[in-house]
């Protein structure tokens, strides 16, 4: 029932997981809304569980007391009594990470979970995070997000050794702010492990979609911002070179020349290409589609999902914070003792 276009395009979106990927899954909302829609896509073979509220899109965290009928509250509770293996939702990004953290817990171990998003960079999209679940971070737990991140790349995009940078303001040793440099020198500490860790230190903002790193760690208020710079930057360059591919007869002409690339390049940079963004460190998969997606992103939400579960996301993030707990306990007391 979230998002920008729900329950529409959601409900089209999850045929199309249906039928063109053979994902199995439920809704969960208003049944007799749900059902109308189902009707007219000719999908009435795909299972409805009625929730009576929704979380409005300018709910926060408080969202996940304020509405206990919610759909995504609804979906935890399948999800926590084994009808249900993942969370998808285009709703409100903090109701969602609020209400699935209360619902669905954090593993054992870990600190605090973090929003994980996919940077089109070839040959392997880039995962950044945080990118907004924790705008106040400790060195500890971007040293965490490290291994989160670094279990996911391997997960959904089968990267064996994931490369792991810091983003901060200097490629340089030393550079950054304390929060930067402490990560850093821990990082390179227990870059040994267990677990083993390919973390190849500072990159700066310009290196986001240089590929130089498979992963880039950061605290959830810098990450959502160059987050969304990102995204804004793509935005502008796509209407600008829109607007001159179509500013005269020749410009047109090499655009057509050219529209299988053109269009390759588009379907690279969507946001709805890599299906969204995934809450990691709890102990169910929880994927958090864009709010303006359409059916082909909810579509892409749900088969990332499936993969994610597939590939036991949540075991191996599992098995690298019990491989390092004692290093981030160590960690943890170590950053206490000098606050």
């Amino acid at each position: 029932m979230g998002g920008d276009n729900a329950p529409g395009e959601v409900v089209k979106g999850a045929v199309r997981a249906v039928r063109e990927h053979g994902v199995r899954l439920v809704l969960v909302g208003r049944r007799a809304e749900i059902t109308e829609l189902l009707r007219a896509e000719g999908a009435t073979d795909i299972p409805v569980v009625n929730a009576d509220e929704v979380l409005a899109m300018h709910e926060g965290a408080l969202a996940s007391w304020r509405r206990p009928r919610s759909s995504v509250a609804v979906a935890c509770k399948l999800i926590r009594n084994g009808d249900a293996a993942a969370l998808v939702s285009a709703g409100t990004t903090g109701g969602v990470v609020a209400t699935s953290t209360v619902r669905l817990r954090t593993q054992p171990g870990v600190l605090r979970p973090a929003l994980t998003v996919a940077l089109p960079t070839r040959p392997n999209p880039t995962i950044l995070l945080d990118a907004g679940a924790n705008a106040d971070a400790k060195p500890e737990m971007l040293v965490q997000f490290a291994h989160l991140g670094a279990a996911y790349a391997h997960t959904a995009h089968g990267i064996s050794e994931p490369r792991v940078g810091i983003l901060t303001i200097g490629a340089e040793p030393g550079k950054g702010n304390r929060l930067a440099r402490r990560t850093t020198e821990m990082l390179a500490a227990i870059a040994e492990g267990p677990p083993k860790l390919n973390f190849r230190g500072n990159i700066e903002g310009h290196d986001l979609l240089a590929g130089h790193v498979d992963v880039v760690v950061t605290d959830g208020f810098t990450g959502n911002v160059a987050l969304k710079t990102v995204e804004g930057t793509v935005r502008f360059v796509l209407d600008e070179v829109r607007g001159a591919l179509s500013s005269g007869p020749m410009a047109k002409a090499g655009a057509f020349l050219q529209r299988r690339s053109l269009r390759e390049l588009g379907e690279r940079v969507d946001s709805e290409t890599y299906g969204g963004a995934v809450l990691l460190g709890l102990n169910n998969t929880v994927v958090i589609a864009h709010g303006s997606s359409r059916a082909q992103g909810v579509a892409g939400a749900c088969v990332l999902a499936e993969r994610l579960v597939e590939g036991r996301i949540a075991d191996q993030v599992r098995r690298r914070v019990t491989a390092g707990g004692r290093a981030t306990g160590w960690l943890h007391r170590l950053s206490q003792s000098e606050e």
